[in-house]
């Protein structure tokens, strides 16, 4: 059942919101660039071996947002990029992942971009970058809460009470995908674009911290391991590029789920 349309104005939130869900493919890459590029790499205590630490422990935290974003997407996929750049849903989608968090993508995207401001360590990547984006994803969210509110009326009222917005209930997951497939077609094919961007972005703050606070001479070893792992990557992604154009690898039909 679908809510009487209001007659209230959107919040300031929600049209922000609106906004960045439109243009949020372009303005989120410029400001992540920019950020990177206008203010230095900070090593950590000012210690280059130290610093490795760090960077490891970024990985780590991009990985675990990338880990619940195949987790996701490999059981149950929500196509997060509406119709003609708006938010759009036919379904409402509480199945798998989203019966435990209602945005679950959002956080994986979330936890990536703060593996890669731990690689960069700038202050002012943290002051500037972390508010940024956190604020634009609770503003997208915020709208694609007010749209489907109003398409799905007390259906989306009852899971948004009964599930989290942010943060996973674990409580029943395994049984919530017991009994779903879980699709790494689906995985590859939805995700291996955004993977070696990320990762290439990991690669080249590494080594241009590492260029900026040493030499090549002092560092080979690390750096040629650096751009070994680089051309894996590309021959990764280039391999899954040419399946996916000469349709090699496809995504079986019906095999995703549309919400906002």
């Amino acid at each position: 059942m679908s809510a009487s349309p209001t007659s209230q104005p959107p919040s300031l939130l929600v049209r922000y919101g609106n906004f960045l869900f439109h243009y949020r493919n372009k303005l989120f890459p410029i400001v992540l660039l920019g950020l990177f590029f206008i203010f230095r790499p900070a090593l950590l205590r000012g210690d280059l071996r130290l610093d490795r630490w760090l960077d490891l422990a970024g990985i780590l935290v991009a990985l675990a947002g990338q880990v619940l974003r195949i987790a996701v997407i490999g059981y149950l996929y929500i196509i997060r990029g509406g119709k003609n750049e708006r938010i759009y849903a036919e379904d409402l989608v509480t199945g798998g992942f989203f019966s435990h968090s209602r945005n679950p993508l959002y956080l994986g995207n979330i936890l990536v971009l703060l593996g890669l401001f731990m690689i960069h360590n700038s202050p002012w990547v943290y002051v500037i970058g972390v508010p940024y984006f956190l604020i634009g994803y609770v503003a997208i969210v915020a709208a694609e809460e007010a749209y489907l509110r109003e398409k799905f009326g007390a259906a989306y009222d009852a899971y948004a009470r009964d599930v989290p917005r942010w943060f996973p209930r674990l409580q029943g997951l395994r049984a919530s995908i017991g009994n779903m497939t879980f699709n790494w077609r689906r995985v590859v094919l939805k995700e291996y674009g955004s993977t070696f961007a990320w990762t290439l972005g990991a690669i080249v703050l590494m080594t241009a911290e590492t260029l900026i606070y040493s030499s090549y001479r002092e560092q080979a070893a690390y750096l040629n391991t650096l751009w070994i792992c680089l051309g894996v990557l590309a021959v990764a992604y280039g391999t899954v590029r040419y399946l996916k154009l000469t349709r090699r690898l496809r995504v079986p039909p019906a095999s995703a789920a549309t919400s906002a």
